[in-house]
């Protein structure tokens, strides 16, 4: 087969080197790709949002399959452009992206079907969005873009101040652009937050090993919300929350989703927040997470690529994937002033070589002068899989003193959760 991957961060990367171990690949493209996906598949310089583009490369190279990593491309309508062609495809068409590409979309749709989420309010102007001060004024709150915010369109407001800081920000001065025409006010709920995913036909599910993300840009989940800061896998839960999200969460969005007649196929990823009542959705995407696709997949032992093809047939088996009994931990090297004003251009450098245990995926680094530089926010993905996530943790920030460009920060505490979490269920 001949793969064509869209996308060009780690998240891609991620997908390129899983997918191009599969016996049945024979050459692997991804588009628009980064040096560090071009040593394991064959980049092409198109952009992941230049539909038109994609489906002439395809044509011309008698692409095979095709897997979409970023949410962007799905919600503008990929799948259907692909379909109509007659070309296969991975992922939802665009209305069944709604669900992440819309948020008050779909936060109307988890009310309407009982699908456990936080109370919420829908405003499209600030004039009724501070209204919410003289009616509910119930601090803190969560204040979301209702569209697609590349993983910034999320805030918090501790108190009357700070939220009428944000609507002014979204709905006055338009800084999140078309993404912030409607907000999503929701209630603020504590918790521990997991990542959950499903490859679905939109019938049939198949579970892939849970993450927990890490968005706060500081230690101890401090600072403003980033697109990840890094992740690991697999989440402990316990049965109970376990048959919960399966029989409560997913199973009725897979199905409440077909009685609409939205034709889901692909990954659903829950964004879920554990709290005392059980567990509740903080969002669904349409995609694999990044950074917890790049811990998840080097935990997918089962044949990945058939499964994939498998759901974009509407043939998927309610057989779930093997999984390594192992740990897998990422920790996302970042750019001085990320997620805002950051730097790019700044030389990586290696001061020795990593261990071949070590899996380095690249986010947003590109080449100038022939020397590899930063690219974006995020830059790189430092992941380690072992049998002992305290080992696993250990080795990834010992990799990540080889490593060296101007500014570069990451935090200390990716996992920590996780340990305590083994320790208090040991304790039991």
């Amino acid at each position: 087969m001949r793969i064509l991957v869209v996308g060009g961060g780690g998240r891609e990367h991620a997908l390129a080197w899983k997918l191009s171990k599969a016996k049945r690949v024979r050459k692997t493209y991804v588009a628009p790709g980064n040096p560090g996906i071009a040593e394991v598949a064959t980049c092409v310089d198109i952009l992941a949002s230049d539909i038109p583009g994609l489906l002439r490369f395809a044509g011309e190279k008698k692409i095979d399959f095709t897997v979409v990593g970023p949410e962007l491309p799905l919600a503008m309508g990929i799948v259907d452009e692909f379909e109509d062609a007659g070309l296969k495809i991975f992922g939802p068409n665009k209305n069944a992206s709604r669900i992440e590409a819309d948020k008050s979309f779909a936060r109307e749709f988890m009310g309407k079907f009982g699908i456990p989420a936080p109370r919420f309010q829908i405003y499209e102007t600030a004039s009724e969005a501070l209204k919410y001060t003289k009616t509910v004024n119930k601090f803190p709150v969560i204040v979301k873009a209702s569209g697609l915010a590349g993983g910034k369109g999320v805030f918090a407001a501790n108190n009357k101040r700070a939220y009428e800081k944000i609507i002014d920000e979204i709905l006055v001065q338009h800084r999140l652009g078309e993404a912030g025409n409607r907000i999503v006010v929701e209630e603020f709920l504590t918790g521990q937050e997991a990542s959950v995913f499903v490859l679905t036909d939109g019938v049939s599910i198949t579970y892939l090993p849970s993450a927990q993300d890490h968005k706060k840009l500081y230690d101890r989940n401090r600072g403003p919300n980033t697109g990840g800061m890094g992740a690991y896998a697999p989440y402990p839960t316990n049965k109970r929350i376990s048959n919960i999200i399966e029989n409560v969460i997913i199973q009725p969005t897979v199905l409440s989703m077909r009685d609409q007649g939205l034709d889901y196929k692909g990954v659903l990823y829950a964004g879920l927040i554990l709290t005392s009542t059980g567990p509740k959705v903080l969002e669904f995407n349409c995609r694999f997470g990044d950074p917890e696709a790049q811990v998840i997949l080097p935990l997918v032992e089962g044949d990945l690529l058939s499964a994939m093809v498998a759901a974009a047939e509407g043939k998927l088996s309610d057989e779930p994937l093997k999984a390594k009994n192992q740990w897998s931990l990422c920790v996302v090297l970042a750019s001085a002033g990320y997620p805002t004003d950051y730097r790019i251009g700044e030389e990586i450098s290696f001061k020795q070589k990593l261990d071949s245990r070590t899996l380095l995926f690249h986010a947003g680094t590109r080449m100038e002068d022939s020397k590899l530089v930063t690219a974006s926010g995020r830059v790189m993905n430092v992941v380690r899989v072992h049998d002992n996530l305290k080992v696993a943790k250990q080795k990834a920030y010992e990799e990540i003193k080889k490593i060296s460009f101007k500014g570069m920060y990451y935090r200390k505490d990716i996992g920590n959760t996780g340990m305590k979490k083994m320790k208090r269920k040991r304790r039991k």
